[in-house]
């Protein structure tokens, strides 16, 4: 009876034992189940990791491969000869009757197209894009010019006259179609510094809905030979693209001033400039979309060749307002202007004779200006009458008028 039951005592405990042991596995093969899971995991991230290596040393590779590649010579087409050949003109100035690639479209494959030549056997590899001067782009006004005609004053036979010659050909181009009447290509404006040139311009923007494109003519003299007549070329170009434009040429002396026989080398290339100005001019249709404005304070140094009908035949001049002139600009400046009751507009034109349409701004701006010092609540004829006798001083005025009539200063 003791034996028996000591067996079974055995039996329990190795029971108790298999149990124990089999938890233990389980327990085990459970951890070793993650182990293998986060081993997975971590294979599957570095295959990711190692293909998106792969991937970025073959686009550094083929990155490396075209900073190594030699350079193309850039070449212009002259003429396409075959489907095989064409006469390219190089960078250097030689000409050569190359091969190119059959990968280039004919289409694109037309004389005066840029193209990239192989420089070894100089045959075309690809056309290149256009090349435009991006500081032409920089020229053209996007936004239409905020300046009305009702914020010019004393100048409506001039509105009349600019209204007639640009804004008709390009708001009413059937009434001139309708008469066999051509109208002018060209438009110049001339008038003292301040007198409402560049107004009468963005006002005739506006009016027409034009795309107004402004240039100093400063800035087409540059350095290097033909590169001011390349300006001017693509200058056209930008206006017949956008058109119905408007192309305001302000300060056109700068390039047009009379031609002399001893100039220097830079007074020759400014010529070349007038002279390519002068040529897209002739080549405007006089009934298109473009209308040309030029503005100048110096008329007596341009050229005749400018002047001449069929470029600026219409000259306007922009004379220095009259007293209802400077009454009404007058108005303009100090519609918003809070004013003490003693503020009398006849007046004040009477104290500013031979003042322009700037001088006048100019004095309701410094009037503001005094009031403001002074801490009133209002502007009165006592701060105009400070402001005309400070803008309007002999000392101020002199350097406006000290250079002599018929010379060129830099």
């Amino acid at each position: 009876m003791k034996a028996s039951s000591s067996g079974a005592l055995s039996g329990d405990e190795y029971s108790r034992y298999l149990r124990d042991r089999l938890k233990q596995l389980e327990e085990t093969n459970h951890g070793l189940r993650g182990t293998l899971e986060k081993t997975e995991r971590e294979r599957r991230y570095y295959e990711e990791m190692r293909v998106r290596y792969e991937r970025e040393i073959r686009k550094l590779r083929t990155e490396l491969e075209k900073l190594r590649a030699a350079p193309l010579i850039i070449g212009t087409i002259v003429e396409v000869i075959d489907d095989k050949r064409m006469v390219v003109r190089s960078s250097t100035g030689p000409r050569f009757v190359v091969n190119y690639s059959q990968f280039i479209d004919p289409k694109d494959a037309v004389p005066g197209a840029q193209v990239g030549l192989n420089q070894q056997s100089l045959a075309v590899v690809s056309v290149l894009p256009s090349a435009k001067d991006p500081s032409v782009y920089g020229m053209e006004v996007i936004e239409s010019p905020d300046v009305s005609y009702e914020v010019i004053g004393g100048l409506n036979g001039q509105i009349e006259e600019i209204k007639e010659v640009v804004e008709l050909p390009l708001t009413k181009p059937e009434r001139f179609e309708r008469v066999g009447v051509v109208p002018p290509k060209g438009v110049l404006l001339v008038g003292v510094p301040g007198t409402g040139k560049t107004l009468l311009a963005k006002a005739v923007a506006k009016r027409t809905s034009a795309t107004f494109i402004r240039i100093v003519g400063s800035e087409l003299v540059q350095k290097y030979i033909g590169e001011g007549a390349r300006m001017v070329r693509e200058l056209f170009e930008l206006a017949k693209e956008k058109a119905p434009s408007i192309l305001f040429i302000d300060e056109i002396d700068a390039i047009a001033a009379r031609r002399v026989e001893d100039g220097t080398s830079g007074e020759r290339e400014v010529q070349r400039t007038m002279m390519q100005l002068l040529a897209e001019i002739d080549g405007f249709d006089q009934r298109g979309d473009v209308r040309i404005i030029g503005a100048t304070n110096r008329p007596d140094i341009l050229d005749p060749a400018l002047l001449r009908p069929g470029r600026f035949d219409r000259v306007i001049e922009i004379p220095i307002p009259d007293k209802e002139g400077r009454k009404d600009i007058f108005r303009i400046h100090i519609s918003e202007m809070k004013l003490k009751k003693d503020v009398d507009l006849d007046n004040l034109a009477a104290l500013t004779e031979n003042a322009t349409g700037a001088d006048i701004k100019a004095i309701s701006i410094e009037a503001g200006m005094f009031a403001v010092k002074g801490n009133k609540k209002a502007i009165g004829m006592e701060e105009f009458e400070h402001a005309i006798k400070k803008i309007m001083s002999n000392e101020q005025r002199f350097y406006i008028n000290a250079k002599e009539m018929g010379v060129m200063f830099a």
